[in-house]
């Protein structure tokens, strides 16, 4: 499905009814940062794909090597803000009645930090094909897509600006990027998060993105991602820097052997968050 150039399902159909996706929020474990947290419970195995950072000149860099540099140690529970050096400084500035709270955040890391809520094109290509390979049917499988993306509400939110000799124009509002009907339908409700439903093809999860003009496409993986058949699960969180996948222990295997993929073996119960590193908080903090 398209809608007017503006963005991109192609080849998947909304759903209208989500029954296709009841058996998910039975075996989540509520809604925070732990692994069952985000996929379902009760697979066989799990892995973690980690998005990849980028050095100063923009090359992609896997956070082994940010490990090796940073002198940190790489581990299935790593962290960002842990292993690049994420420091958050909080100050009171003003006074009153127009005191306020400013934070900036800094890093030790010189180049680029991994993106949230999104696996990268290369990434997804390379575990789809893994995850092509154990199900019965690939051209019946669930996508789910955050509600919360700006580029699906359209309107004053996205903008067009053209140049001639005299300098920009006048921003011209884009129209909504989807059927209003179709953002006011029913949505698969999990903990914390809402999502739009879409059935079709798997490879069709590298076709989901705002598309503006003909030649312009920004991937937006599907946030959830699963086979009619139930017999795996990916998931990327809005607020993770990795890709979580759930299914049966081959299948996890064959992921943490792929060359093309940055891949760790989790537990359904391994804390996700910062406070999960602990082995890089330690030594952080005998530094």
């Amino acid at each position: 499905m398209r809608h007017a150039g503006r963005v991109s399902f192609e080849g998947l159909a909304p759903v209208t009814e989500a029954s296709g996706a009841a058996w998910i929020l039975p075996r989540l474990r509520g809604f925070g940062g732990r692994v069952n947290q985000v996929v379902p419970d009760g697979f066989e195995a799990y892995a973690r794909l980690l998005h990849p950072a980028a050095d100063e000149e923009g090359a992609p860099v896997t956070w082994a090597e940010v490990c090796r540099r940073q002198g940190r140690t790489a581990h299935a529970l790593m962290q960002w803000q842990s292993i690049a050096g994420v420091t958050d400084h909080v100050e009171r500035v003003g006074r009153w009645p127009r005191r306020s709270w400013v934070s900036e955040r800094t890093s030790e890391w010189p180049g680029h930090e991994p993106e949230e809520g999104r696996a990268p094109a290369d990434l997804l290509r390379a575990a789809l094909q893994v995850l092509s390979q154990f199900t019965a049917d690939t051209d019946h499988c669930f996508h789910a897509v955050w509600e919360g993306w700006g580029w699906l509400q359209g309107g004053v939110q996205l903008r067009r600006f053209t140049f001639d000799q005299r300098g920009a124009s006048p921003a011209v509002p884009v129209p909504d990027a989807l059927p209003a009907g179709l953002l006011e339908g029913a949505r698969l409700q999990h903990p914390g998060r809402d999502y739009l439903l879409f059935e079709g093809p798997l490879l069709a999860a590298l076709r989901i993105g705002p598309q503006t003009t003909a030649d312009r496409f920004s991937l937006q993986s599907p946030n959830l991602l699963w086979p009619a058949d139930q017999s795996w699960c990916l998931a990327t969180e809005v607020d993770f820097d990795s890709t979580l996948i759930a299914g049966p222990r081959e299948l996890i295997d064959t992921l943490l052997r792929m060359p093309d993929l940055e891949a760790r073996a989790v537990e359904a119960t391994d804390d996700l968050t910062v406070n999960g590193d602990l082995i890089n908080r330690r030594n952080a903090g005998s530094d």
